[in-house]
């Protein structure tokens, strides 16, 4: 795979404010990138500057072989954007800004199709400003897709959204991926991050922290492995001595267990072989969420 995006080095200020302070990555074509971290971070500064929205203070950028600073009207053809923040005149109709925005395109999408695709099919008529929230949300992704971009900026895609919907929006990032289009994924939820991106950068204060992909940043980050079930036996010391156990908490009946490693597998056995079989026993691993959590907490020290 070649990269689609290469960022060295990025620095942007506001003032005495640092947003982006030194940080660098690269988006191979095809990938799902996610960028996650807290609000104020630099994330969506980040994007802008690698999309040629602002400017950037230091650093170098390249995406598809072009700087958006200096080529950004021979890039901004080829790529789409969601922005975090966006508006259309109140008065416009969906049908109206699909249109709008496919008649500037050099290789415009069939915008009927991302009508229905995106769940605007009932809103077609519907004004701007008769929106809903989420419905809003839709036409800007789809508006993002009308000129058939190589690479695409989804800044907060799925806020304001039902469950449903956001569902049928993962559904139709991962079919857009399949096409080979390049997604930049800024988001706050983890588990879209964890579902749709083949790695995530953690950006703290303007710099990345971290960068894996989601099962390693959680295997790496997220802590141990959590198998619970309910046990009324009293004479549970015995499992200190379970291979990979590290810690055991009791509150009642219900247990916990820490550990690494086939753990699971060891407590099982272990019950089993004393006769209980308790019907709630499960396991929680770590998460992208545990391990951002921990990034965050300790202030991105590894």
């Amino acid at each position: 795979m070649t990269a689609a995006i290469h960022v060295n080095e990025l620095r942007k200020r506001y003032g005495e404010t640092v947003a982006v302070d030194g940080l660098s990555f690269s988006v191979e074509s095809g990938e799902i990138f996610g960028l996650i971290g807290p609000n104020g971070s630099g994330k969506t500064t980040t994007v802008e500057c690698v999309q040629g929205l602002r400017e950037r203070d230091g650093g170098e950028v390249s995406v598809l072989g072009l700087d958006p600073a200096s080529q950004r009207p021979a890039l901004g053809p080829r790529i789409g954007c969601q922005l975090q923040e966006a508006a259309l005149p109140d008065r416009i109709k969906v049908w109206e800004a699909l249109d709008l925005f496919a008649s500037l395109a050099q290789r415009p999408a069939d915008w009927q199709e991302l009508l229905e695709q995106w769940g605007l099919s009932k809103k077609r008529d519907a004004s701007f400003a008769n929106l809903s929230g989420g419905q809003r949300q839709r036409l800007f992704v789809a508006l993002a897709f009308v000129n058939q971009p190589e690479i695409v900026f989804l800044d907060e895609m799925t806020t304001g959204l039902d469950p449903s919907a956001r569902r049928e929006a993962w559904r139709l990032i991962e079919e857009i991926r399949k096409r080979g289009t390049t997604v930049v994924l800024v988001t706050h939820f983890m588990d879209e991050a964890e579902r749709l991106c083949d790695r995530v950068g953690v950006v703290l204060a303007g710099r990345l922290v971290a960068l894996d992909t989601p099962a390693r940043l959680a295997q790496a980050h997220g802590g141990q492995t959590r198998v619970l079930f309910g046990c009324a036996d009293n004479d549970l010391g015995w499992l200190e001595r379970v291979e990979g156990v590290s810690a055991i908490y009791r509150r009642g009946t219900k247990v916990e267990v820490n550990g690494s490693g086939p753990v699971l597998v060891h407590v099982a056995a272990g019950l089993a072989a004393r006769g209980i079989v308790p019907p709630d026993l499960r396991v929680e691993q770590p998460s992208l969420e545990d391990a951002f959590l921990a990034l965050t907490e300790r202030g991105g020290e590894t």
